[in-house]
This record gives structure tokens, sequence and C-alpha cells, in this order.
């Protein structure tokens, strides 16, 4: 049976959904109210999370369980294969997809994804560079990118 857990994270409240098979969701909501108690089956998802968030931690390693479609879990699975601190064009993923025909359908999978941050959706741009949509939000995703890529002041002396 899923379990819930709800915790703070500088973009909203993160939701995390999962049983002992996995995770399932991990979405972002504007409201919400933080769970005093993490289910057993989420806590390293949890842990994993606020280290991310903390900067300390650029890969997750707990078990995922997300539903979806042949086609969404393979464009899924591509996902989690962008670097941290990377960005790739719907373009690129229509190719490592093996069909660049299929822009759209991989477009609509990433939109799709239920497992914000760990498939790294965000990562997902335009082939000009610009910050096409978002399901959490632009802005939401313009501060994923900056907190996985920071720009260091370059010291003038």
């Amino acid at each position: 049976m899923s379990k819930t857990a709800f915790i703070n994270s500088p973009l909203g409240i993160t939701k995390i959904v999962g049983d002992e098979n996995g995770i399932s969701v991990i979405s972002v909501l504007s409201e919400g109210t933080i769970s005093t108690i993490v289910p057993n089956h989420l806590q390293e998802a949890v842990l994993q999370l606020q280290e991310y968030f903390e900067g300390k931690r650029t890969e997750f390693t707990f078990k995922l369980n997300p539903k979806g479609t042949d086609f969404q879990q393979k464009v899924w699975q591509e996902l989690r294969n962008i670097p941290f601190g990377k960005t790739i064009s719907y373009m690129d993923l229509s190719k490592k997809l093996g069909d660049v025909k299929a822009i759209r359908a991989a477009a609509s999978a990433n939109g799709k994804n239920p497992l914000w941050i760990v498939v790294p959706c965000h990562r997902v741009i335009g082939t000009d560079g610009s910050l096409t949509g978002y399901a959490g939000g632009l802005w939401r995703k313009k501060w994923l990118l900056e907190h996985e890529n920071p720009t260091t002041q370059q010291s003038l002396f």
C-alpha cells in the first residue's frame, strides 16, 4: 500500500509517494502540511532530496517505480542519463530515443514525468536554449538549473 510524505523544499512543498516497490510520485505543491512522521519506505527518498536541495547530492539511488506507458518509461529512463548540471534539447532527446520525428511524443512524455527532480525533465530545454514548458512553472525550472550549475563570480585579483 502506498504511503505519502510531505517535506519542505526551497520550491514549495514536495510530495513523495511510494511503497516497498519504490517511489512512484514526487511532485511539488504550492502549499500543504509538512509530515511529522515519514513512513519507512519513503525515508531514503526524503533524505536524498534534502541533500540535493542542500547542494550535497548530485544523483539519486533510491528505488523508483513510476507508472507509465512503455514509451514514457523509455523517455524517463533517457532523462535519467542527462548528467547533473547539463542540459539537452527536446530534439537531442528524440534523437537519443532513435526517432527525430518523436519530438512531440518525447516532449509529452517529459511533461508527464511523475518523479520531479529525480527524473530530471528540468534539464530539457528548447533547441534555441530557451526554458520551454515546465509543469512546475518556469521559475522552478530556472531555479533547478541554476542550483545544479551555479555560475561563479570570477575574481578580478
